[in-house]
């Protein structure tokens, strides 16, 4: 089978199409055979070796976090799955290889697709999903009644966060777009700053929580809006020592991310906020959850409109980088919608 390889760490990164054997389900794994692989900044992230003191893969490597595709085969111990059923993920950090024609997964990290979605749309949720289920509910520890916002929150982050946070009793903030604002207040947001207009750091009343999907740029903001005692989800802007006690990692890997989020923390610090930074596992019954709500709200994943063939993925990661994507860039595999 053909899948992109990553075959060493690089700033200027360049995947190559190897044609490797098809892989086989152990006993607890499914075969997939994939219909569309999303392209994601941690993709980036992980070509450049920047995330390599959080995983530091072995290459040549096969890329890809999150995909959607046809069950073809199931491992000996797998009973929750059968042969040409659609299912999705994000694979377990160190097992990824989404851009392949096949892949296996451990059924833990699987789950069955949302019905109201086709392959495509499916592929862009897996990654953002967890990333705002695990943030709100584990790395934020929201309650009902709480504020947040989001900070750029008119993007596929937000289209996902929005109902997951309202369905926890959350009022929730969102600076964006103008194009986005009508869809998002039907989503359930309580108030909306189009950011071409108004700045929400001179409006807004002090909220729990920012998470925040712009980076350092937009820290100083952030922290102007964040109540004391509040915390700071960032997405963006690296970890911390937290990040390393909350990960159980080495000691020097703790004196690394110490010394690497210094600053971070001491900025946070002196307005009382607590930072925090999520890099998102694999879990298919947190999955489970997701897709209900997608079927309940009847969500559709904004996506380029510029389909990639697997051929074309360097073409893919440059859309994602420079390109200014209008949703999630697809890379796809086969004839199948």
């Amino acid at each position: 089978m053909q899948a992109a390889q990553l075959l060493k760490y690089d700033k200027r990164f360049r995947l190559e199409i190897k044609n490797i054997a098809r892989p086989i389900p152990a006993d607890d794994e499914v075969l997939v055979q994939v219909k569309y692989a999303a392209v994601n900044p941690l993709e980036l992230l992980i070509g450049t070796g920047s995330v390599r003191l959080i995983q530091n893969y072995r290459r040549p490597i096969t890329m890809g976090n999150e995909f959607s595709g046809r069950v073809i085969a199931v491992g000996n111990h797998v009973t929750a799955f059968h042969p040409e059923e659609a299912v999705y993920a994000r694979l377990p950090l160190d097992h990824i290889g989404a851009f392949a024609e096949y892949v296996v997964v451990n059924q833990d990290a699987l789950a069955l697709m949302p019905t109201n979605l086709d392959f495509a749309h499916a592929a862009a949720v897996p990654l953002t999903g967890l990333t705002a289920y695990q943030g709100l509910h584990e790395e934020l520890n929201a309650l009902p009644g709480q504020r947040l916002l989001i900070p750029g929150g008119s993007g596929s982050f937000g289209q996902l966060a929005i109902p997951i946070a309202k369905q926890m009793g959350l009022n929730v903030v969102v600076s964006g777009n103008t194009r986005s604002r009508e869809s998002l207040l039907e989503l359930g947001v309580d108030e909306y700053f189009d950011y071409h207009q108004v700045d929400y750091w001179k409006h807004l009343a002090p909220v729990n929580f920012v998470i925040d999907t712009l980076g350092k740029a937009e820290l100083a903001h952030e922290l102007a809006v964040i109540k004391p005692g509040g915390r700071l989800l960032s997405l963006r802007m690296g970890p911390n020592r937290q990040f390393a006690v909350d990960h159980d990692v080495p000691m020097w890997k703790k004196l690394l991310f110490t010394g690497a989020g210094w600053a971070l923390d001491r900025q946070t610090a002196k307005s009382d906020v607590d930072y925090r930074f999520i890099f998102v596992r694999s879990d298919g019954q947190q999955l489970k959850k997701i897709t209900r709500i997608v079927e309940q709200e009847n969500i559709k994943p904004a996506l380029e409109h510029q389909r990639f063939s697997l051929s074309e993925i360097n073409s893919a990661l440059d859309m994602v980088a420079v390109g200014h994507p209008k949703g999630k860039v697809l890379i796809k595999f086969g004839e199948e919608a």
